[in-house]
């Protein structure tokens, strides 16, 4: 399955995407989707939803995962994040495509096994859990750590469903 993972900022949004046949994971694409800061808030975040439709067609992934966003201390700054933040909900939504949530936390102890890690415990466990990515920057490297977190949950909810199921019957001779 193509996981792709998202970091929402109004000025930068990081994207990443992962292969995941049941737990091997393989890296596909990474980048950023940048906004203008000169352009006003509406052209900036139709700026950005053009970048994520671009990145949907170029890698059709079949899955989203969207980090969520923390409480800053400046009022605007949250609510503008916010706002880029529901641009990245919706437009793989828009596609068709389920699209799940994970706070910071959730996401760092899911990659590094500490949920309050450090951005270079991130990138370095990023690096060894696919071997030769080259990370195009931070936003990109959190983004990957989102869809490899989605992709570890998408794993384990198949290998769930596939104990629930009762086992096949066979016929009589």
């Amino acid at each position: 399955m193509r996981v792709l993972g998202l970091d929402p900022g109004l000025q930068r949004t990081g994207w990443g995407i992962v292969d995941a046949v049941g737990t091997r994971l393989s890296h596909v694409a990474n980048g950023t989707v940048t906004t203008d800061p000169k352009a006003s808030l509406a052209e900036r975040l139709v700026q950005l939803a053009h970048g994520l439709r671009t990145v949907l067609a170029d890698w059709k992934p079949e899955a989203c995962a969207v980090e969520e966003t923390f409480v800053n201390k400046n009022p605007t700054s949250t609510l503008k994040l916010g706002q880029a933040r529901g641009i990245a909900l919706y437009v793989p939504a828009e596609a068709g495509l389920i699209v799940a949530e994970y706070t910071p936390n959730h996401v760092k102890k899911s990659v590094v096994g500490v949920g309050h890690a450090a951005k270079e415990q991130i990138d370095a466990m990023v690096n060894m859990l696919l071997p030769g990515v080259k990370i195009t920057g931070p936003d990109a490297a959190d983004a990957l750590a989102v869809a490899i977190t989605h992709a570890h949950h998408l794993a384990t909810d198949a290998a769930l469903m596939r104990r629930a199921q009762p086992p096949a019957r066979r016929a009589a001779p």
